[in-house]
């Protein structure tokens, strides 16, 4: 491809900031590779710099995959080509990355840390670290340790930031469960007589190979309730950034939430953006931080959901304290047929935090009859531990009444 007249020297500094902007653009959740770099590089030579709009329009029909990341696109462009004289320090090829002490962009929190994040020190100075970088590792790695065992209400608004981010980094095996729908494998138990009698037309009848299946395993489907009620806020609100995760990795995934009504917030959970999904999600929920009517919002899910999401044996996550306003009225009826329409309900109680706790309340009395796990959700070590079980869940590995349960079960009063 011939170069562009104003494109500059092939050894300038263009090349390192369309990198960098790449770059920053993956960091921020967008879908680049290596490969979208060389092209947009390719791009911006084939149309130039003279044009801010034309430089834009080349970038984003090289780098831009699905509409949803428009919005971040070109907060992104405005952000990192920002400058007073663009077209002289393009033609000079020196623009450099946005560094604007002191200014706070507004927009995507996720696209600030991104693109300010530190540049990677000289070739010189990375074989040998200094004091002060030994001394970042080693405070980055205490304060993981602390952030993994701190009570989400106890954190400031530093370390729930902190927590919000290592919740998006929290990475989720792949999760397959086995069905009852056989495939074609070359080691399975079952032979497959129709393909094997076909197999056996090739040669006349005369051989007639063994033809087997294997069940087929396929992804679970995964279904998230939360509370969001104003003893639930602050757990709330790590929960949701969790099922955000959830949402962008598994393909059969459906969140809810539930104070006074029940809110379907799959659709807004969807988006790559955390913020823009928050955003979205709390722009759906009209009784956030409001009282709680466990009983009759599980009710409504039995009714208008349940055989449209927990089909296929799913994965039931239930986020709540069972603190419920109407005094767990009508409570145990939804609880159990809930329990009996999913594989596997787990009950995530940010309250077993306390070691004196006690299934006293009429709410938990009511609930813990009819859920197969009972954990805390406290803290960052509590969700790692729940990332484990849904694994082992999936793995065949758990049986349908844990220990734990049945442990909890026994110590409510008469």
């Amino acid at each position: 491809m011939a170069r562009h007249p104003e494109a500059g020297p092939p050894g300038g500094k263009l090349a390192d900031n369309v990198m960098q902007f790449a770059r920053a653009l993956r960091a921020a959740g967008m879908r680049v590779g290596p490969g979208d770099t060389l092209d947009a590089l390719r791009a911006v030579e084939a149309v130039g710099v003279a044009n801010r709009a034309d430089l834009r329009a080349a970038l984003s029909a090289v780098l831009l995959r699905r509409h949803q990341d428009l919005a971040l696109f070109d907060e992104a462009f405005h952000i990192f080509w920002k400058d007073p004289d663009l077209l002289g320090r393009m033609m000079g090829l020196l623009l450099p990355r946005l560094t604007t002490p002191g200014e706070d962009p507004a927009g995507s929190q996720r696209l600030r840390d991104a693109l300010g994040a530190q540049q990677p020190p000289p070739p010189a100075d990375r074989d040998r670290p200094t004091p002060e970088q030994r001394l970042n590792v080693d405070l980055d790695w205490s304060d993981r340790e602390r952030l993994g065992t701190l009570d989400f209400d106890k954190m400031s608004a530093d370390d729930f930031r902190q927590t919000q981010r290592l919740i998006d980094a929290l990475v989720l095996p792949p999760l397959t469960v086995r069905t009852r729908r056989h495939a074609p494998h070359p080691h399975g138990r079952r032979v497959d007589l129709r393909a094997s009698l076909k197999a056996g037309l090739r040669f006349g009848g005369d051989v007639i190979p063994l033809r087997r299946t294997a069940p087929e395993p396929r992804p679970p489907t995964v279904v998230a309730l939360c509370d969001i009620s104003g003893s639930m806020d602050r757990y709330a609100r790590v929960f949701l950034r969790l099922m955000h995760g959830l949402a962008n990795r598994e393909p059969h995934f459906h969140g809810f939430v539930f104070g006074t009504r029940l809110t379907n917030v799959t659709r807004p959970l969807r988006d790559r953006d955390p913020d823009q999904a928050m955003d979205a999600a709390a722009a759906a929920m009209p009784d956030w931080a409001g009282g709680t009517r466990i009983g009759d919002c599980l009710t409504a899910f039995n009714r208008h959901w349940s055989r449209r999401v927990l089909g296929q044996g799913a994965l039931v996550l239930l986020m709540t304290d069972g603190l419920d306003q109407a005094g767990a009225e009508g409570l145990a009826r939804p609880m159990a047929r809930l329990h009996r329409s999913c594989r596997r309900l787990v009950w995530l109680n940010p309250l077993l935090r306390w070691d004196g706790f006690q299934p006293r309340a009429a709410g938990v009395r009511a609930m813990l009859p009819h859920v197969d796990d009972f954990r805390p959700s406290h803290s960052l070590d509590s969700l790692a531990e729940l990332v484990r079980a849904v694994s082992d869940h999936a793995a065949g590995r758990s049986p349908r009444r844990l220990e734990a349960a049945r442990a909890w079960r026994g110590r409510m009063p008469a």
